[in-house]
């Protein structure tokens, strides 16, 4: 049994400077498997983080077993507040989810209520998620994410009606990416609305050894900016090439069986994309692009000796 005396449960248990090591740190606590667990089971493990950050061990307990508990505390609880989250909103609940409804607008897209019904699942979902794994340093109104939700929800749906009208002439690939179209339209206006108060008073940023040197409205910019970006490119490989496949092989007599196994395709085939709906949230940004007041800030403190800040932009 491995000594615990000491022990750092909050310790990153990979090497968050290397690529490998992020990817298993966002593999560990996206791990689709917590969900199936109860919420006495993660009540358990909470406790037991809680009583590892006490230096009080229960004996008999491993190093596993407290890398176990933080995982599944990591997967559930908020990293602000503790509370436990909503189980669809989770991260670890994205795969399962994200992949269902993805498989539903990809297959589901002929028909306007059909459209209609799909993309307001899926921006309510969005908004659920969003709303779960929330950035409590960063407060949102109830108002101000009624108000991201609804705009986001209605431009997805003005996109996807009016381009599945638009393409009822078109051929039948063109009309298969309209969900496509409606994701990345409301991606685009879902995040800045819902992360307005970055934009209004800026996000922290640090320097390479995580020393505080003030709040970025630029950085807070060109960290959503980001975010609307990599959201709308990894939707496109599932939502662009599944459509491809699924038109030719749909060809056949035997995905002509019924509609349920051309369903269940689209929803095998989406799983690719949503595993890698991962990426990593550091972000860097050079001093002298940086607000004057908080550029001269960091000179006179710094002199030369920081050029570049880095700062979280978030999922």
């Amino acid at each position: 049994m491995e000594a615990l005396k000491g022990f750092d449960i909050d310790a990153p248990r990979w090497d968050q400077s290397t690529f490998m090591g992020r990817l298993k740190h966002f593999f560990n606590i996206t791990d689709c498997r917590t969900v199936l667990l109860p919420d006495s089971r993660l009540d358990e493990a909470k406790a037991l983080v809680e009583s590892c950050r006490a230096g009080s061990v229960p004996p008999g307990t491993t190093v596993e077993q407290l890398h176990y508990a933080k995982k599944l505390y990591d997967s559930a609880f908020h990293p602000d507040t503790g509370d436990r989250m909503n189980l669809i909103g989770r991260m670890s609940f994205q795969v399962p989810g994200g992949m269902a409804i993805t498989g539903f607008m990809l297959q589901f897209y002929r028909t306007v209520p059909a459209v209609v019904f799909w993309q307001w699942v899926n921006q309510s979902f969005n908004a659920l998620v969003n709303y779960t794994n929330r950035n409590a340093a960063s407060p949102i109104t109830p108002k101000q994410i009624g108000v991201a939700y609804v705009t986001a929800t209605s431009t997805a749906l003005a996109t996807a009606v009016g381009l599945n009208l638009y393409t009822k002439k078109a051929p039948p690939l063109v009309a298969r990416w309209v969900p496509f179209a409606a994701v990345a339209a409301a991606n685009c206006v879902n995040i800045p609305m819902m992360r307005q108060q970055e934009i209004l008073n800026g996000i922290a940023v640090t320097d390479e050894d995580g020393n505080k040197l003030g709040h970025s409205r630029k950085a807070a910019v060109k960290g959503i900016t980001q975010v609307v970006i990599s959201r709308v490119t990894m939707a496109a490989p599932g939502m662009i090439i599944l459509p491809i496949i699924m038109q030719r092989l749909e060809k056949y007599r035997f995905m002509q069986v019924s509609l349920m196994l051309c369903f269940h395709d689209n929803w095998s085939l989406s799983h690719t994309r949503l595993i890698n709906h991962l990426h990593f949230d550091c972000s860097s940004m050079a001093v002298s692009k940086l607000e004057p007041e908080l550029r001269e800030s960091i000179i006179s403190q710094y002199g030369d000796r920081v050029s570049y800040v880095y700062f979280n932009k978030g999922l």
